[in-house]
């Protein structure tokens, strides 16, 4: 008996020694395929689910290899998304009927049927993509409401609210963020939704209205995962609701008024800084910079009409603990090919601004009628993810659709991204991230003007594909499961 427990026992050693060296290497003792998609620059194939992938034992990297390191982590990602603004919300309730409502609530928040948005930004009142200008405390000009008697977000009921719960219900893990454009007029130094600075007498005020929509938001069983104290603070526009701030006026009012606020009112919701375009990176730095601020803030957020995405890089290398958000790029009739959207979308905003530790990467308007609205003043020619015919209620799918769902669709809330050499520009250009669930994701852009034959290795296996000019890829595949970071 005890000669025949040898070799059991030498299996046994043997198996255990295969299994050390599986997660070493990051081999799977399933071999587990590639799962791909792929979008092309002529649109023959939009999501387009190809024919799995195998590995290879394979570890010679060469200058067309893609190397996954799954063992080196940087930002934790919250979702990719885009706007509800009071437009898209109003279309997708009051244009479609219901089998067209399910259908598109599908396609954009459903993983499996769509495309799994996980991550919206919520107007706290009108923007120039609403049916009208409000906040939620307007009272009759001349008028002042200190204590906030009259806040309510009653406008946000009818619509807005119902279809962010429907969105919710669909993929769980969605998260909201909510900016304003503007306080409202009575706190303000013009007066007026237009234009103006807050008036530091309603400091406090602003930061109580803060608290109020979230705990309100809260009692409609959605909770707000962030806000932004201004959305575009240098920037006053014309026609539509806006308000100046400046970096030392947003840091009194976070470390002296919004900051203790959340405090007080024990929210866990995170005050993010900023909100407005990469050309001016010197905006939250110089607000960081205060300790007494800086306690309060979580991070700052980036738009991408202005600069160079890489002014993120700057921001995260100073401040390493803060988190760093893409909150707002609108496509529009000014970029009408498809392929040169595409193109921008992954090289500066699904590649690009994750590199360069964004959590979040958002667009703007989530959808827009056939006449790029409905409008209140503001951008004429911008588009959403998608478009919904006010007369029909026919939707069609815009590039930004596509672009975006090659990440959202894949990444999961909660993920991490992971590192990987990219090919460069005119070549492969790429980004990695691992689930909560241990699969792996790694999306891929070809910018060159020719196919691009290119390897991906993991440990010491790898495998191939040609990916044809200007086309966009995710690949799939089973990694392992980390219970904690």
């Amino acid at each position: 008996m005890r000669g025949k427990s040898i070799p059991i026992v030498l299996g046994m050693i043997i198996v255990l020694i295969a299994m050390l060296g599986f997660h070493k290497y990051g081999l799977h003792s399933s071999q587990s395929p590639v799962n791909m998609w792929i979008t092309t620059a002529d649109q023959s194939k939009l999501l387009h689910q190809e024919a799995d992938l195998v590995w290879v034992k394979d570890n010679t990297p060469n200058n067309t290899t893609i190397v996954i390191d799954w063992e080196k982590e940087y930002q934790q990602i919250d979702g990719f998304g885009a706007a509800m603004t009071d437009s898209s919300a109003w279309l997708i309730a009051n244009k479609l009927n219901s089998e067209q409502r399910s259908d598109l609530m599908n396609k954009l928040f459903d993983h499996k049927q769509g495309i799994g948005v996980s991550y919206l930004r919520l107007p706290m009142g009108a923007t120039d993509f609403s049916l009208k200008s409000y906040t939620y405390d307007d009272v009759p000009e001349g008028q002042t409401d200190p204590n906030l008697h009259n806040f309510s977000i009653d406008y946000d009921k009818a619509y807005i609210i119902p279809t962010l719960r429907k969105a919710k219900d669909l993929n769980p893990d969605l998260k909201i963020m909510g900016s304003p454009w503007s306080a409202p007029a009575w706190m303000k130094m013009s007066d007026s939704l237009i234009k103006g600075s807050l008036n530091p007498d309603f400091y406090q005020a602003y930061a109580d209205y803060f608290t109020k929509f979230v705990q309100a938001y809260a009692a409609e069983g959605l909770s707000i995962d962030a806000i932004t104290p201004q959305n575009e603070p240098h920037f006053e526009p014309d026609g539509y609701p806006g308000m100046r701030m400046e970096p030392a006026d947003q840091a009194n009012f976070i470390k002296s008024h919004l900051g203790p606020a959340f405090e007080k009112a024990k929210l866990g919701t995170k005050i993010v800084i900023w909100d407005h375009n990469w050309d001016e990176p010197y905006f939250p730095i110089q607000i960081l910079t205060d300790p007494e601020a800086s306690k309060y803030i979580a991070g700052s957020a980036f738009h991408g009409y202005a600069g160079e995405v890489s002014s993120q890089q700057k921001v995260h290398d100073l401040f390493p603990n803060k988190d760093i958000y893409f909150t707002e790029s609108s496509g529009g009739n000014w970029a009408p090919d498809f392929a040169g959207s595409l193109k921008w979308d992954m090289q500066n905003l699904i590649i690009g601004s994750t590199r360069y530790f964004a959590k979040t990467v958002l667009k703007w308007n989530l959808a827009l009628d056939e006449l790029n609205g409905p409008k209140n003043g503001g951008c004429p020619n911008c588009r959403g993810f998608v478009k919904i015919d006010q007369k029909t209620g026919a939707i069609s799918y815009n590039p930004e659709y596509y672009s975006f769902g090659h990440a959202s669709k894949f990444i999961r809330a909660g993920a991490y991204r992971i590192d990987s050499n990219t090919l460069g520009s005119g070549n492969i250009e790429d980004v990695a991230f691992r689930n909560p669930d241990g699969s792996e994701v790694l999306i891929a852009f070809n910018s060159a003007a020719e196919r691009r034959k290119f390897k991906v290795q993991r440990g010491n296996k790898s495998f191939s594909y040609t990916l044809p000019a200007g086309a966009a890829a995710t690949f799939v595949w089973t990694g392992e499961k980390r219970s904690t970071k």
